[in-house]
């Protein structure tokens, strides 16, 4: 029910007028059943927009911090994943991930659409990171075909160091559904998991036009950077 008010009456209409966003390849959204979304990552606005088109709801698979940020974001982005049944992964628990992999294939075992964002973190500089295996497993576990989505535009909207939403013209491509049936004899392969993703990858790309980075984590290059800024601050201090 609150999910539903949300979208409609309470959140939804103020953040379609502030992006308002174009969905296309709309025969490709399936429009019953289990479907298994894999959604670039450009912004924490990105669960925003898509369900915002989607005539179903849609659970995320969604990293722990959203539900414990700080500051207005924080707090919204808390009350709403909360409040309409998204399920929080702990990315430094293994056990924990597993877990969240299993909540993920019961969701689609209900008949649910689950959505996941492969690269695991937002990107930090606008290109496309090389994808985690997750999304595989849910897929082949579940032998659901797994759609590519892209997003183009939510970064305008709500930048990696903005806290503030800003109006920002919103694309939603979805692609066609990738068949996992060819690899369903290979399952628990570590091989036919990273040939799923990358395929996966491959797709989403087609969709944004982004610069692909099959090789490197997004979370990788944030932690380079980081470390960058970071030495950076402590060579200021010390030249005062």
């Amino acid at each position: 029910m609150l999910y539903w008010l949300l979208k409609y009456i309470v959140l939804g209409p103020w953040f379609f007028l502030a992006g308002r966003p174009t969905f296309e390849g709309a025969s490709n959204f399936p429009n019953e059943g289990a479907a298994l979304l894999a959604i670039n990552h450009l912004s924490a606005s990105d669960w925003l927009f898509l369900p915002l088109r989607s005539p179903r709801r849609l659970t995320f698979l969604a990293k722990s911090e959203y539900f414990t940020g700080s500051g207005l974001t924080g707090k919204f982005q808390r009350f709403f994943f909360a409040q309409t049944g998204q399920v929080p992964i702990d990315r430094t628990d293994a056990d924990a991930a597993t877990a969240a992999m299993e909540t993920g294939a019961r969701v689609l075992a209900e008949g649910q659409i689950l959505g996941m964002f492969p690269e695991g973190t937002r990107s930090p500089d606008g290109k496309l990171y090389r994808g985690k295996t997750g999304i595989a497993r849910v897929a082949l576990k579940s032998g659901i075909p797994i759609v590519p989505v892209g997003l183009i535009g939510t970064d305008k909207f709500l930048g990696a160091d903005s806290h503030v939403p800003r109006p920002a013209k919103i694309r939603i491509r979805i692609g066609e559904p990738l068949d996992v049936s060819p690899w369903l004899d290979r399952i628990g392969e570590r091989e036919a998991e990273r040939e799923v993703t990358d395929e996966v990858m491959r797709r989403i790309q087609e969709l944004t036009g982004q610069e692909y980075v099959p090789d490197v984590y997004g979370a990788d290059v944030k932690e380079k950077l980081d470390a960058l800024r970071e030495n950076r601050s402590d060579n200021a201090k010390d030249e005062k």
